[in-house]
């Protein structure tokens, strides 16, 4: 249908309102007539938690090409978000971490690779404060979208029923659905008569346990760094955690483990997991002079797990997935945010170029949103399809011989900052894994020089007098 004979308002439904809805609705109202998001849960007023997001209790980091991404679609919304409390923080000077291979990474200046630290409850308090002031858009929550209306050839709307009961539909030129990872777009487009989309999981039977802190009272004057010891796939079972500093002075600290070295939610073990069960211990050290805010929340709703809509067979018009309904990744490596808004963008991109109600926009959709989702599967994939019963099939010659390089990548990226720059390009999310195989990298890689490998975390003195370790 072209927008010449389009005589009525157009309008957008998003399914879920979620982070990646918000995104999703403040691009559309600038070129939709009407969009409403259907939430499930009752919207939050403020910074609260919403039943939906159960992993908001557990450590997020918004890296440097989220960032990006965010302020390209809300501009300054990252300014808004640490002036209500959260820490812009730059990777490269103020970060602590052990990367999987064992070597500590140096602290070196000149960053270019900013990072959004704080809750997930203010993250999308302030985002959604920030889209639902904006003129056309409306929220119908405590609703669930039950299926979708239409035909094979064309999404026509959304089937939506209330909590009281009530029952009714909803006409819309596009449906997005930004649902997360309960999405039941493959069912639904099944019913349409669709064939089942081809789906991968890869699991490595991660198990989050996350506690909120008090930090110690001398941190929070000052930028503390978010401490970070990651686990190594090589070496069953992996386990981790980190430290992340977020607002109102408190720590929010997760511990991961893999098959056979699960955290528990056990209080009275949580600093003895940090303390031992870690590559180094400390993480139990700092937690150790921090005061305890909760008890420590599981969750096992890690696996990597993605649904190839890009290369579906056949694809309606007026219909796309985004967000964690495409792809959802272990969480330890921080990229659903970052991904969800670089979709939003790819989103943006197809309508501006050929019109919001152009034949052939829900595959054109899919398909450019299926480059960041690639970029960071390739990443939680390469590594966690290490772990033992991760995947059907063990990693192949090849995946081991490019993990084999990204070892030999991150080796050097601990000892020098041009190294690490190149290194963090990818792993932010800036620019593609092809980053890692450019001259420059590879002369960093095999040549350059190196300032020697660190014996522990390196944390100042004057960080370490903070925390009450010395």
């Amino acid at each position: 249908m072209s927008d010449g004979l389009h005589d009525r308002p157009r309008s957008a439904v998003v399914i879920g309102g979620s982070t990646t809805g918000m995104l999703a609705a403040s691009v559309l109202a600038t070129r939709f007539d009407e969009v409403t998001v259907v939430e499930r849960d009752r919207t939050p007023s403020g910074a609260e938690r919403r039943k939906g997001v159960p992993q908001a209790q557990h450590a997020h980091l918004l890296w440097s090409g989220g960032v990006d991404a965010l302020d390209d679609i809300l501009p300054d919304i990252t300014g808004a978000l640490v002036r209500a409390g959260a820490e812009r923080i730059d990777v490269m000077t103020d970060l602590v971490s052990k990367a999987p291979s064992g070597q500590w990474f140096r602290r070196f200046g000149h960053s270019r690779h900013p990072v959004i630290t704080c809750s997930r409850d203010l993250l999308d308090a302030v985002i959604r404060g920030e889209v639902l002031g904006r003129p056309g858009i409306k929220v119908m929550d405590a609703t669930a979208v039950d299926g979708l209306l239409g035909t094979k050839e064309r999404v026509t709307g959304v089937r939506v029923s209330a909590g009281d009961g009530t029952a009714g539909t909803l006409a819309a030129d596009l449906v997005i659905d930004a649902g997360g990872r309960g999405s039941r777009s493959g069912t639904w487009l099944v019913e349409l008569g669709h064939a089942p989309v081809l789906e991968r999981t890869v699991d490595a039977g991660v198990v989050y346990a996350s506690r909120m802190y008090e930090a110690p009272h001398k941190t929070r004057s000052m930028r503390y760094p978010v401490v970070n010891v990651q686990a190594d796939p090589r070496s069953a079972p992996g386990q981790g955690g980190i430290i992340v500093p977020i607002e109102d002075g408190r720590w929010l600290v997760t511990l991961s483990g893999t098959r056979g070295g699960e955290p528990t939610a056990d209080p009275d073990a949580f600093r003895t997991f940090a303390l031992t069960g870690l590559k180094d211990p400390i993480i139990g050290e700092l937690i150790g002079r921090a005061t305890p805010l909760t008890d420590p929340v599981l969750s096992r709703s890690t696996a990597n797990r993605r649904r190839y809509y890009e290369n579906a067979s056949s694809w309606p018009e007026g219909f796309a997935v985004l967000g964690d309904a495409v792809a959802g990744y272990n969480p330890v490596y921080g990229h659903g945010l970052s991904v969800a808004a670089q979709s939003v963008i790819a989103l943006r991109k197809v309508l501006d170029r050929h019109g919001p109600l152009a034949t052939g926009n829900g595959r054109r959709i899919q398909q450019a949103a299926a480059k960041p989702v690639s970029h960071a599967w390739n990443l939680a994939v390469g590594q966690d399809s290490f772990y033992p019963g991760a995947a059907e099939q063990p990693p192949t010659a090849l995946e081991r011989a490019l993990s084999s390089y990204v070892d030999r990548a991150v080796a050097a990226g601990s000892e020098n900052p041009r190294a690490l720059r190149g290194l963090l390009d990818v792993m932010s999310l800036k620019t593609s894994p092809a980053r890692l195989f450019g001259p420059d990298m590879l002369w960093n890689i095999f040549f350059g020089s190196r300032k020697g490998p660190l014996a522990g975390p390196p944390l100042s003195q004057e960080e370490r007098e903070a925390a009450g370790l010395t």
